[in-house]
C-alpha cells in the first residue's frame, strides 16, 4: 500500500500562485511515477501533470504548460505542483496519484494507470 496526502490548496486571486504538496508513505522502496489530476464541479477528472521516479521526465496537459511545474523532493517521496498565473478555470479539487508501472510517456495522462490516490485538496481561483 502507498498512502498519499495532498496539502497546499486554498483560495487565490487570478494571476496568483499556489504550491501543492503530495506526501507519500508506505511502500516507499518501490519506484513509482506520480501524477496530478483535477476535477471541477460537474466535470470529469482531467490530467494535469506527471513526473517519473527519477524526476528527470515530466509531462503536462496543454492547459497548464508554461504555468505549472511538477517536481519531486529529496527524498523522492514528496511531489510538488507549483501553479503560477492561476486562472478561474483552474478551480478544482486536485488529486495526486501513484503509478507503480514503468514510465508510460503520454499514457501517464490516463487515470487508470494509477493505483493509489490521495483524498484531494481544493484550489479556488477568484476572478
Amino acid at each position: 500500500q502507498v498512502q498519499l496526502v495532498e496539502s497546499g490548496g486554498g483560495l487565490v486571486q487570478a494571476g496568483g500562485s499556489l504550491r501543492l504538496s503530495c506526501a507519500t508513505s508506505g511502500r516507499t522502496f518501490i519506484r513509482y511515477a506520480m501524477g496530478w489530476f483535477r476535477q471541477a464541479p460537474g466535470k470529469e477528472r482531467e490530467f494535469v501533470a506527471a513526473i517519473s521516479w527519477s524526476g528527470g521526465t515530466t509531462y503536462y496537459a496543454d492547459s497548464v504548460t508554461g504555468r505549472f511545474t511538477i517536481s519531486r523532493g529529496n527524498p523522492r517521496n514528496t511531489v510538488y505542483l507549483q501553479m503560477n498565473r492561476l486562472k478561474p478555470d483552474d478551480t478544482a479539487v486536485y488529486y495526486c496519484a501513484a503509478d507503480l508501472d514503468q514510465w508510460g510517456g503520454t499514457a501517464q495522462a490516463m487515470g487508470a494507470r494509477y493505483e493509489y490516490w490521495g483524498q484531494g485538496t481544493q484550489v479556488t481561483v477568484s476572478s
